[in-house]
């Protein structure tokens, strides 16, 4: 699964060069170093041949649910069943998203089992990339409106193996075209794009685990605590 990850590169310009962004909801965009389910963070959409960037919320609550009290959002999808969930399927063809990051977080089992130590897991160059994503819109009767996404995760590659058996879709540059495409409606193709990342295109190494608490989001957070402890 995928409960914590990072957008340290949070720049506007950044966003728009890496991902085409022609248009921000919200150009006061702030670096993330633990966003956490429940938590607004951005998202990119295709609409009218462009791209836009939103802030949604973390953890899908379908349009569908009549009683937000008795609905646990959901933060991840599983790839290999989001065509038959009736909680997915209709977002895959209707409503993708990508959620633009630079990290993700996974707890590895010590030797000892004493614990577990988290791993941030990102490109060897630090650069962002694109979760792949689903999002939905629910209103309330009374006219509230609550746009809501989750992260799409997939098997691990086998340099995340080591940490954790799944981890989240991370789209080439050129899937991302393909998955923000509404014109694209076969379920085979968009399950297609949702591969394990290149093992050779990322490394992990041990942080703090003031990671584990929310109200921890700061530069220390993805600090290589290798060779020293700070807890």
């Amino acid at each position: 699964m995928c409960g914590r990850y990072t957008l340290t590169r949070a720049e506007a310009r950044a966003l728009q060069e890496r991902f085409n962004v022609e248009h921000f909801s919200d150009t006061r965009i702030v670096p993330r170093f633990n966003a956490a389910p429940s938590q607004e963070m951005p998202v990119i959409l295709s609409a009218g041949g462009s791209r836009n960037l939103e802030f949604f919320k973390w953890g899908l609550i379908p349009s569908w649910v009549k009683d937000l009290k008795k609905m646990k959002p959901m933060i991840n999808a599983r790839a290999e069943t989001i065509a038959e969930k009736p909680f997915f399927k209709g977002c895959l063809t209707r409503r993708r998203c990508l959620i633009p990051a630079d990290g993700f977080y996974e707890w590895k089992q010590q030797a000892d089992g004493k614990g577990k130590v988290p791993m941030w897991i990102h490109r060897k160059d630090r650069g962002l990339f694109g979760f792949a994503g689903l999002w939905d819109q629910w209103a309330s009767p009374d006219g509230e409106v609550l746009r809501t996404y989750t992260v799409i995760t997939t098997g691990a590659n086998s340099a995340v193996a080591q940490v954790h058996d799944r981890m989240p879709v991370i789209l080439l540059p050129e899937a991302e075209t393909t998955w923000l495409d509404q014109n694209v409606q076969d379920v085979a193709a968009l399950i297609g794009l949702l591969q394990p990342y290149p093992d050779d295109l990322i490394e992990m190494y041990p942080v703090s685990t003031k990671v584990n608490s929310v109200k921890w989001d700061s530069q220390e957070c993805v600090a290589d605590v290798r060779g020293y402890s700070d807890r």
